[in-house]
């Protein structure tokens, strides 16, 4: 069968593994093609996380490398608000792939656009 394999995690997956394991899942997909699309985003160090080790995996004639997007976070008013809501509500939507297949067009506020191709 042609075309992309497009998997969608869901927060309550993710939660339950540690950083090292998420990483570790996403980069593994991606690797094989799969674009990959969380439910909640990754924390700052998770995300710096995952390029160090993208970086780290890159092959010239082999792994390119991946691309990822995230809506942006949506601001924390005061100390008051962040104990009334916690953290979760501040993760968001990310949608990560294989550099050579996925193409990022547009991102809003509310928005995410991008291009698959089936290499």
């Amino acid at each position: 069968m042609q075309g992309v394999q497009i998997d969608l995690i869901s927060a309550e997956r993710l939660v339950r593994m540690p950083s090292m394991e998420k990483i570790r899942l996403i980069l593994d997909l991606v690797r094989e093609g799969t674009i990959v699309i969380l439910e909640t985003g990754l924390s700052p160090e998770e995300q710096s996380s995952l390029i160090e080790m993208t970086m780290q995996e890159i092959l010239p004639d082999g792994f390119s490398g991946i691309e990822i997007e995230s809506y942006p976070s949506k601001q924390k008013s005061g100390m008051f608000s962040r104990l009334m809501r916690g953290d979760d509500e501040y993760r968001r939507l990310t949608v990560i792939g294989p550099a050579n297949q996925l193409k990022m067009i547009r991102r809003d506020r509310d928005l995410i656009s991008a291009w698959i191709s089936s290499r």
